[in-house]
């Protein structure tokens, strides 16, 4: 799994970086519900934790924005070259 965009391999297929876009927003998803379920049965928060955590699902969010944009740019330039 990627960690940062820079890391992504240039040889990685459309197919794999679309399968790990959707693995990095399903994770955002389950750290944010879980994040809710927390909120919601908690008497306080602890707001660093809590920005802690929101930092965490945006990382989260971003990688799988940028592998999804990176299939997106690596598509069309396969269609270009054929």
């Amino acid at each position: 799994m990627t960690l940062f965009a820079q890391d992504i391999d240039p040889d990685t297929s459309v197919h794999d970086l679309l399968n790990e876009a959707t693995e990095w927003m399903q994770y955002a998803s389950g750290v944010a519900g879980c994040l809710a379920e927390l909120v919601h049965e908690s008497d306080t928060v602890d707001c660093r934790r809590m920005a802690l955590a929101l930092e965490a699902i945006g990382a989260m969010a971003r990688m799988g924005t940028q592998c999804a944009s990176q299939a997106h740019t690596k598509m069309h330039w396969e269609q270009q070259r054929t």
